[in-house]
């Protein structure tokens, strides 16, 4: 096809996650139930440990930073996918594809930041106990998640404007629930080997090399715990790291999974299912994972339910 041959699109197609009519209902109703959920646990936890001066400590300041990080995740994706499961048409610009792609990188990344500096808080508070208090100051922890929230919002403008190159007409159909990134690449007119590379170089810088962080953290964690004398001590220390860990085993196993990979790595149901459990059903169950089994927040909410 020639240059000027070549009609530009401009709007897509979403097929969503199936064709058949009752499914669709079924689905919305299914995903309807998640987001609520998922924004309930997710804001409320927020707001607990805003109101509940027992949680003003680092660690539940970092939670909660992560809990919005969540919220953000799964709002910059499944409000559209609910409009899609009722519009027939499905349709998104290009600019709206864009925005939903920068929200969720930025949403995410921080994240992955969080996990880290997490882990990073259970390491000194172990590890460090007289010096914790002063280690972990509130301007620390701030600092922190500001850098977190920063890292986050700056790295998808790289591959935002890596997108803003390419031009679209091999087909105006993607064949997923949302705008990802590498189903982009598949109807891009021109060659998007570099997009595609930085991409991995960067999910592998961030991802690998906060995973590591978080391994040797734990490791040095680990140690000092089972070399604690006492079994009170050690039921303490593995309950508050075992939230951690489970929700860091969880998000970068599937990161991993769907970017630091071939192009060519996964079929394409195996794709959305990895899409799906990060974006939507993690966001879901980590304010769960953090709050089911600690006494704290349960105290917490205790104490708000009596006032």
């Amino acid at each position: 096809m020639s240059e000027g041959n070549k009609t530009l699109v401009t709007e897509f197609v979403l097929t969503g996650l199936a064709e058949q009519p009752w499914l669709q209902v079924l689905l919305f109703l299914v995903f309807l139930v998640i987001y609520l959920t998922t924004m309930v646990g997710n804001l409320g936890l927020m707001a607990l440990i805003w109101k509940d001066v027992h949680l003003h400590t680092p660690m539940y300041l970092f939670l909660g930073g992560l809990a919005f990080a969540d919220a953000c995740t799964s709002t910059s994706v499944t409000p559209r996918m609910l409009v899609n499961f009722l519009d027939k048409t499905a349709v998104i610009s290009l600019a709206e594809c864009i925005t939903q792609f920068y929200f969720f990188a930025s949403s995410a990344t921080t994240e992955c930041f969080l996990l880290v500096v997490m882990a990073y808080d259970r390491y000194v508070a172990i590890c460090n106990p007289l010096l914790y208090p002063v280690v972990m100051s509130n301007r620390l922890c701030t600092k922190l998640i500001s850098i977190s929230y920063a890292v986050g919002f700056l790295h998808p403008l790289v591959h935002v404007s890596l997108l803003l190159r390419l031009t679209f007409c091999k087909s105006n159909i993607i064949h997923y629930f949302y705008c990802e990134i590498l189903q982009l690449f598949k109807i891009s007119c021109y060659d998007p080997s570099i997009n595609a590379l930085m991409i991995l170089i960067f999910a592998a810088f961030i991802q690998i090399s906060i995973l590591m962080t978080i391994i040797m953290s734990y490791t040095r964690v680990l140690s000092d715990i089972l070399k604690k004398k006492s079994e009170k001590g050690k039921g303490k220390a593995f309950s508050t790291c075992s939230a951690h860990l489970l929700s860091v085993l969880l998000y970068y196993g599937t990161l991993i999974c769907m970017y630091v990979r071939p192009a060519s790595g996964l079929a394409e149901d195996q794709d959305r299912m990895y899409s799906l459990f990060y974006m939507i059903i993690i966001p879901l169950l980590n304010p769960f994972i953090y709050s089911l089994r600690n006494k704290e927040v349960i105290g917490a909410l205790r104490r708000i339910a009596k006032k």
